[in-house]
């Protein structure tokens, strides 16, 4: 027993062992899924060095060598940004909302910052600058661009998108957003008493302790599931229907409504009918605010609860299947998960969580102009949109020009940008131009798809041209597996000086083989 460590100094063990850092926080997940065996004594929790030796000997062998065979060995580590942690690159506002698609603030600042390396030789641009994002997604660019102090202008067919880029970017009085937040909180509350979903939901999950600690000890059972001393499939199946006597038992009890008769929308089809009651409550008591942009940032709280309440498991989070409406085997937790059955305890977490990202920004904001404009970036003209929403900064921006684009252009066909949203489109009442999408999901990767794509994206850089400086400086962010951004910088008039491929290790999606993306630098011919 002689290689017991304690979870803090097996943090500082496997950090020397790996040359990273990893916290307690990373061994406790190790334990907590299965990864390595938890040691109980004296009812303390202790791992072994040999487990970990294992682990690390399987799991963090030389990635490099792993990836450069599938993807070359032109790949610049130097952008992998591996050594930030989770909490690092979606920190502040830039996690005020969950986007699907949306690259990492510390690749941005990468080009827009004034230091230089071994491989950006030069810096591209300095405070006061103007950077436009015709693609500008949930403001990634916005928000590091302000950080920089340097001006920005976003640019999204999506109201949706151009919704979360402003408010990120917004300026809040943070005590009546926090008191307005409580208020409704507390109405909803009250809202409640009239309802059985609050003491169902609780009466469920006592139910569902007593019966996860009893058939799915943790972490012994992921432990034994990955050892494959259980068949997980079979055993969680069968487990899932015998708790499912004891909820059916419970619906019928407190005359809970599971489904909507009305299944014809996104709204009808994957809320449970109880939820979707507490959604539309929350939203007429955010319809009455007065002030405008405390209205804006509830609302979106309201967006980001909703998308945690949808009628889905927890692994289908990111690409909905099927809606759920009972108890289930959850393979992501290893145990019987359910539904849920109220939105009261996401409102109060994400209220709380926003006001304490605005203030973490707030400590690096600077006094700089930050805006994401609606539109067709193929047609769209800036200085005539923003000379009527904003005269100031269109004064600025008419005499100093744009200084560049840094912008990650939809992927072809991976992606419905519309679709992602569908909830608070209905909700919140915005309009769709999934017909005006670059790229979509829904035209699929063909050769007219990818024709496509190309005329789109090169019509866009043109339109964009004439409100920049004429040396200007062009990054894109692209997943090119068909070789297409050649093709784009030609019907642009524009050259590709340098390219950048970058190996993606920070990916929340449930697919972690090896990828890449370029970053392609272009200039005007």
């Amino acid at each position: 027993m002689h290689d017991l460590m304690s979870i803090r100094e097996a943090s500082i063990w496997a950090s020397k062992h790996i040359g990273k850092d990893v916290t307690p926080s990373n061994i406790s997940y190790l334990i907590q899924y299965g990864r390595i065996s938890k040691k109980g004594v004296n009812g303390s929790t202790f791992v072994t060095k040999n487990d970990l030796e294992e682990y690390y000997k399987s799991h963090n062998q030389s990635k490099e060598e792993i990836w450069v065979k599938k993807l070359g060995n032109d790949l610049n580590w130097n952008l992998s940004f591996s050594k930030y942690k989770e909490s690092e690159t979606t920190k502040h506002v830039h996690r005020l909302h969950s986007y699907k698609g949306k690259f990492i603030p510390q690749l941005v600042e990468y080009f827009l910052d004034n230091h230089t390396d071994n491989f950006k030789t030069k810096a591209f641009f300095r405070q006061g600058d103007i950077i436009l994002d015709p693609f500008c997604g949930s403001g990634t660019t916005l928000v590091q661009s302000n950080e920089l102090n340097i001006h920005s202008i976003g640019i999204d067919i999506s109201e949706f998108n151009a919704f979360i880029s402003n408010v990120k970017v917004g300026r809040y009085n943070l005590s009546e957003v926090k008191k307005t937040a409580m208020r409704i909180l507390r109405n909803l509350r009250i809202f409640q008493q009239e309802k059985n979903n609050v003491e169902f939901e609780n009466q469920l999950l006592y139910e569902l302790k007593i019966f996860n600690a009893k058939y799915f000890p943790s972490p012994e059972f992921k432990y034994k599931v990955r050892r494959k001393e259980i068949d997980e499939s079979s055993y969680g199946k069968q487990k899932a229907d015998e708790f499912l006597q004891i909820y059916n038992k419970l619906i019928a009890e407190y005359e809970i409504h599971l489904e909507q008769e009305n299944q014809n929308s996104f709204l009808g089809k994957w809320y449970l009918q109880v939820v979707k009651d507490e959604i539309d409550y929350v939203f007429r008591q955010i319809e009455t605010i007065e002030n405008e942009s405390t209205k804006m940032l509830l609302a979106l709280i309201l967006s980001r609860t909703m998308r945690s309440c949808r009628a889905t498991t927890h692994a289908d989070l990111g690409t909905l299947k099927s809606p759920v409406t009972t108890t289930y085997y959850c393979k992501k937790h290893g145990k019987i998960c359910k539904p849920l059955f109220s939105i009261s305890g996401w409102w109060q977490r994400y209220a709380e969580d926003a006001i304490k990202r605005i203030l973490e920004f707030d400590k690096l904001r600077t006094n700089t102009f930050q805006k994401c404009l609606v539109g067709d970036s193929r047609t769209i003209d800036i200085f005539q949109q923003l000379e009527n929403k904003n005269p100031d900064y269109f004064s600025l921006i008419k005499n100093k020009k744009v200084s560049g684009i840094i912008t990650s252009p939809p992927y072809v066909g991976l992606i419905n940008y519309h679709e992602q949203h569908a909830y608070a489109y209905e909700l919140l009442g915005f309009s769709r131009r999934d017909e005006l999408e670059i790229g979509p999901l829904f035209r699929g990767q063909g050769l007219e798809a990818r024709k496509s794509y190309v005329r789109g994206v090169s019509d866009v850089l043109i339109n964009c041209k004439r409100f920049l400086k004429k040396e200007y400086n062009i990054f894109l962010v692209a997943n090119d597996k068909y070789n297409l951004y050649p093709q784009i910088a030609e019907l642009s008039n524009m050259t590709i000086v340098n390219k950048y491929k970058r190996p993606v290790l920070n990916r929340v999606e449930k697919d972690r083989t090896a990828y890449s993306e370029m970053i392609y630098h272009m200039m005007e011919k």
